[in-house]
């Protein structure tokens, strides 16, 4: 489990020459840092008499941040090991028509999958931004940097994801599936990119 890891054996691995963890364990990372970072100003937050008046929805949104951060981290691994099946399908013979066709078969099923984690990544992004937006607007006025950070962070790991979600749309014989997936990811990225901008105007407004 990459999740396992020392933060230098996660480094190590990813820099090496293995294909996996990549890009999409790495967006899932990056995410979950930006969550924990959310977290972070919560907790620099709450208790503080000058904020006693948003320390009920902050708890909320630190509740919820929380949950978040569990989902990014488990992604980290489902990226990795949906990409480890795809490579798996790669590998299934072709000495025939017949074994041709199955492993043409299993290749689009294994990358459809795949195609769907970093699409989860960048939806789960686009939620947990709107936390970031919170604590940028309402949190300890100290930390509203970190909550920039938090912002940029999974905006960042919500374009990596989209671009590993467009890769693998790039392989896919199924252009349903391709046409109705990038409508969906475009979407969620260009709302991606307008709320990290209204947050980082929040911030600059604080420092």
């Amino acid at each position: 489990m990459l999740t396992s890891k020392t933060v230098q054996q996660f480094l190590d691995e990813t820099a090496s020459s293995s294909p996996a963890p990549g890009g999409g364990s790495v967006s899932a990372l990056a995410a979950a840092l930006g969550a924990a970072l959310t977290s972070m100003v919560c907790r620099l937050t709450i208790g503080k008499k000058k904020y006693a008046d948003v320390q009920t929805e902050l708890e909320d949104v630190l509740r919820q941040s929380e949950e978040y951060r569990q989902r990014f981290t488990a992604l980290i691994d489902e990226d990795t090991q949906a990409f480890n099946k795809v490579m798996a399908a790669f590998a299934l013979p072709k000495d025939s028509d017949e074994l041709k066709r199955r492993r043409d078969a299993a290749i689009q099923e294994a990358t459809k999958k795949a195609t769907l984690v970093p699409l989860k990544l960048m939806e789960v992004c686009e939620q947990a931004l709107q936390l970031a937006k919170v604590v940028a607007e309402k949190g300890n006025v100290n930390s509203v940097s970190d909550a920039g950070v938090a912002a940029k962070i999974l905006m960042a790991g919500c374009e990596g994801a989209y671009l590993n979600v467009r890769i693998n749309l790039a392989n896919l014989t199924d252009e349903s599936f391709s046409a109705q997936t990038f409508q969906q990811a475009d979407g969620i990225a260009r709302r991606v990119t307008t709320t990290t901008n209204e947050v980082v105007t929040v911030v600059q407004t604080k420092i």
